[in-house]
């Protein structure tokens, strides 16, 4: 019952927090005439990859290193399997032609980097970390510095811009909710999993995941109902980006993570290069640059097959 309680009041904060954060972020790039997509994949990306992050470095500290690994994996799978499933099957969003000039290719290539650094020996060094955050922090610049001024954004009327204090203290409340919700979802998530005596590869690739996936979840649906899609996608993909580089290259710095589930190097890293690239063609086929109903589909039977396997492997 207690685990139960846990993950409802975890949720109710994750969705008030995404809504803070999407406030915040849309004022933010009234006040500095950026594009929301930029704003998307910056600053509400990082803080809902918070949750990823803090959950990261607690498991790998506390000696639970599949959890780590999994909790990242799993909410990069999650993210685009269920999270931008569901958004798509909400309304179509229309994709811009800075996803397949730089988004896209931007997350293949952490997703390879991470991949071609855990495969071979089942560990992720501290120097193999620094190399991703350096990549981070290469792309945000370029993203900032060219992106700007690449994208044509289109204002809804409905934007107010708000005095500066008032855009920090809804960043500074929806992350602290972000963060709150999230460790509530996962006490009580993670409970229930063990109840179960399931492993903490199973437990951090799909409970703790999808758990983590609730912000990015929360702040695209709130994105669509407020016909931010810009920000939907770029949160994203740029959400997928930020766990890579900065969730698991900042937690590899701090402490290197061991693979101890093999199943994560034998399916799961498979399974997330898999789905990231089945993007690339759903968003051209059937109509060009744009993510329809048919597609959400795609992604949720994609998911439901992933989790099967993995659950039931």
């Amino acid at each position: 019952m207690g685990n139960l309680l846990f993950i409802l009041l975890g949720l109710a904060l994750l969705i008030f927090g995404g809504n803070w954060l999407l406030k915040s972020a849309v004022a933010l790039s009234l006040r500095l005439a950026i594009p929301k997509i930029v704003i998307g994949m910056t600053v509400v990306s990082f803080a809902t990859s918070a949750p990823e992050l803090i959950v990261s470095i607690k498991a790998a500290l506390d000696g639970f290193p599949d959890l780590a690994l999994g909790n990242v994996v799993g909410s990069n799978i999650a993210n685009l399997g269920l999270v931008l499933a569901v958004t798509v099957l909400m309304g179509s969003i229309n994709v811009r032609k800075s996803f397949y000039t730089t988004d896209w290719p931007v997350m293949m290539v952490a997703s390879l980097v991470f991949v071609g650094f855990i495969y071979f020996d089942g560990v992720l060094q501290q120097y193999e970390g620094i190399v991703m955050v350096v990549f981070l922090f290469l792309f945000l610049v370029y993203l900032l510095r060219f992106q700007k001024t690449a994208v044509v954004d289109e204002m809804p009327e409905d934007d107010i811009p708000l005095p500066l204090y008032k855009i920090v203290l809804f960043l500074g409340i929806g992350g602290t909710a972000l963060w709150g919700g999230s460790e509530l979802l996962i006490d009580g998530a993670v409970g229930m999993a063990s109840a179960f005596g399931v492993s903490d590869r199973v437990i951090g690739i799909t409970v703790v995941s999808v758990g983590t996936s609730i912000p990015e979840l929360a702040a695209s649906v709130i994105a669509v109902i407020k016909k931010e899609k810009a920000i939907s996608l770029g949160n994203l993909i740029g959400s997928n980006i930020f766990n890579l580089l900065a969730v698991l290259g900042i937690t590899s710095i701090i402490t290197p993570i061991k693979v101890v589930d093999q199943g994560l190097l034998t399916s799961d890293i498979f399974w997330m290069l898999g789905i990231s690239f089945l993007i690339l063609p759903l968003v051209f086929f059937p109509k060009g640059l744009r993510l329809g109903w048919r597609d959400g589909i795609v992604l949720v039977a994609v998911y439901t097959v992933f989790v099967y396997f993995t659950v039931t492997g």
